[in-house]
Protein backbone atom coordinates (compact mmCIF):
# COMPACT_ATOMS: atom_id res chain seq x y z
CA UNK A 1 0.00 0.00 0.00
CA UNK A 2 1.38 3.43 -0.85
CA UNK A 3 1.99 6.12 1.73
CA UNK A 4 -0.63 8.28 0.03
CA UNK A 5 -3.28 5.57 0.33
CA UNK A 6 -2.32 4.86 3.94
CA UNK A 7 -2.47 8.56 4.82
CA UNK A 8 -6.10 8.72 3.60
CA UNK A 9 -7.22 5.65 5.56
CA UNK A 10 -9.33 6.23 8.69
CA UNK A 11 -7.83 4.26 11.56
CA UNK A 12 -10.21 5.49 14.24
CA UNK A 13 -12.65 8.20 15.24
CA UNK A 14 -12.50 10.59 18.17
CA UNK A 15 -15.59 12.37 19.41
CA UNK A 16 -15.22 15.32 21.77
CA UNK A 17 -18.11 16.43 23.93
CA UNK A 18 -18.72 20.09 24.66
CA UNK A 19 -18.69 19.33 28.38
CA UNK A 20 -16.17 18.77 31.15
CA UNK A 21 -15.40 15.20 32.23
CA UNK A 22 -14.93 15.77 35.95
CA UNK A 23 -17.71 14.83 38.36
CA UNK A 24 -18.42 18.52 38.89
CA UNK A 25 -18.39 19.11 35.12
CA UNK A 26 -20.75 16.20 34.50
CA UNK A 27 -23.18 17.44 37.16
CA UNK A 28 -22.97 21.03 35.90
CA UNK A 29 -23.73 19.89 32.35
CA UNK A 30 -26.58 17.61 33.46
CA UNK A 31 -28.29 20.38 35.43
CA UNK A 32 -27.61 22.94 32.69
CA UNK A 33 -29.05 20.64 30.04
CA UNK A 34 -32.22 20.10 32.09
CA UNK A 35 -32.59 23.88 32.51
CA UNK A 36 -31.86 24.64 28.85
CA UNK A 37 -28.55 26.35 29.64
CA UNK A 38 -26.18 23.71 28.27
CA UNK A 39 -26.29 21.73 25.04
CA UNK A 40 -23.98 19.21 23.42
CA UNK A 41 -25.30 17.52 20.28
CA UNK A 42 -22.81 14.66 20.64
CA UNK A 43 -24.09 14.04 24.19
CA UNK A 44 -27.63 13.89 22.77
CA UNK A 45 -26.53 11.21 20.30
CA UNK A 46 -24.57 9.04 22.73
CA UNK A 47 -26.35 9.46 26.07
CA UNK A 48 -29.82 9.41 27.53
CA UNK A 49 -30.74 11.11 30.76
CA UNK A 50 -28.40 9.06 32.94
CA UNK A 51 -26.32 6.66 30.84
CA UNK A 52 -25.02 5.73 27.42
CA UNK A 53 -27.81 4.85 24.97
CA UNK A 54 -28.20 1.25 23.76
CA UNK A 55 -28.80 2.39 20.17
CA UNK A 56 -25.54 4.35 20.31
CA UNK A 57 -23.67 1.27 21.54
CA UNK A 58 -25.03 -0.77 18.63
CA UNK A 59 -24.20 1.99 16.16
CA UNK A 60 -20.66 2.39 17.51
CA UNK A 61 -20.13 -1.38 17.31
CA UNK A 62 -21.21 -1.35 13.66
CA UNK A 63 -18.69 1.31 12.62
CA UNK A 64 -15.69 0.00 10.64
CA UNK A 65 -13.20 1.60 13.06
CA UNK A 66 -13.03 2.25 16.82
CA UNK A 67 -14.82 5.38 18.09
CA UNK A 68 -13.38 6.89 21.28
CA UNK A 69 -14.99 9.78 23.14
CA UNK A 70 -13.46 12.48 25.29
CA UNK A 71 -14.57 15.63 27.03
CA UNK A 72 -13.12 19.06 26.27
CA UNK A 73 -10.89 18.82 29.36
CA UNK A 74 -9.47 15.34 28.69
CA UNK A 75 -9.17 15.19 24.90
CA UNK A 76 -5.78 14.36 23.38
CA UNK A 77 -3.58 17.41 22.75
CA UNK A 78 -3.43 16.72 19.00
CA UNK A 79 -7.23 16.79 18.81
CA UNK A 80 -7.41 19.94 20.96
CA UNK A 81 -4.90 21.64 18.65
CA UNK A 82 -7.12 20.84 15.65
CA UNK A 83 -10.48 21.71 17.19
CA UNK A 84 -9.78 24.56 19.57
CA UNK A 85 -13.21 25.55 20.90
CA UNK A 86 -15.08 24.20 17.84
CA UNK A 87 -17.03 21.64 19.89
CA UNK A 88 -18.64 19.16 19.89
CA UNK A 89 -16.94 17.43 17.00
CA UNK A 90 -15.83 14.11 15.55
CA UNK A 91 -12.31 13.74 14.17
CA UNK A 92 -10.88 11.01 11.95
CA UNK A 93 -7.51 9.60 12.96
CA UNK A 94 -5.56 8.84 9.77
CA UNK A 95 -2.05 7.75 8.91
CA UNK A 96 -1.27 11.42 8.18
CA UNK A 97 -2.84 12.86 11.33
CA UNK A 98 -6.25 14.11 12.37
CA UNK A 99 -9.03 15.41 10.12
CA UNK A 100 -12.21 17.14 11.29
CA UNK A 101 -15.16 15.14 9.94
CA UNK A 102 -18.24 16.46 11.74
CA UNK A 103 -18.53 19.73 13.61
CA UNK A 104 -21.20 21.26 15.85
CA UNK A 105 -23.69 22.17 13.10
CA UNK A 106 -23.59 18.72 11.48
CA UNK A 107 -23.97 17.08 14.89
CA UNK A 108 -27.01 19.28 15.62
CA UNK A 109 -28.45 18.21 12.27
CA UNK A 110 -28.39 14.59 13.49
CA UNK A 111 -31.17 15.47 15.98
CA UNK A 112 -29.87 12.97 18.53
CA UNK A 113 -29.85 10.04 16.10
CA UNK A 114 -26.88 7.63 16.16
CA UNK A 115 -27.85 6.42 12.67
CA UNK A 116 -27.82 9.96 11.33
CA UNK A 117 -24.36 10.43 12.84
CA UNK A 118 -23.11 7.27 11.12
CA UNK A 119 -24.51 8.54 7.80
CA UNK A 120 -22.93 11.95 8.37
CA UNK A 121 -19.55 10.36 9.11
CA UNK A 122 -19.74 8.27 5.93
CA UNK A 123 -20.59 11.30 3.79
CA UNK A 124 -17.94 13.50 5.44
CA UNK A 125 -15.26 10.83 4.98
CA UNK A 126 -16.12 10.49 1.29
CA UNK A 127 -16.10 14.29 0.86
CA UNK A 128 -12.66 14.46 2.48
CA UNK A 129 -11.36 11.68 0.24
CA UNK A 130 -10.85 9.34 3.18
CA UNK A 131 -11.35 5.58 3.22
CA UNK A 132 -12.22 3.20 6.07
CA UNK A 133 -9.76 0.65 7.43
Amino acid sequence: MTGSTESRRILGLVGVYDAEGSLRGELTYWVGARLGRAHCALCDITHGTFRERDDWRRCRASLPVPFATFHRDDQPATVRDLLGTHLPAVVAVTGAGHVLLVGPDALDACHGSPGALADSLTMAAASAGLTWS
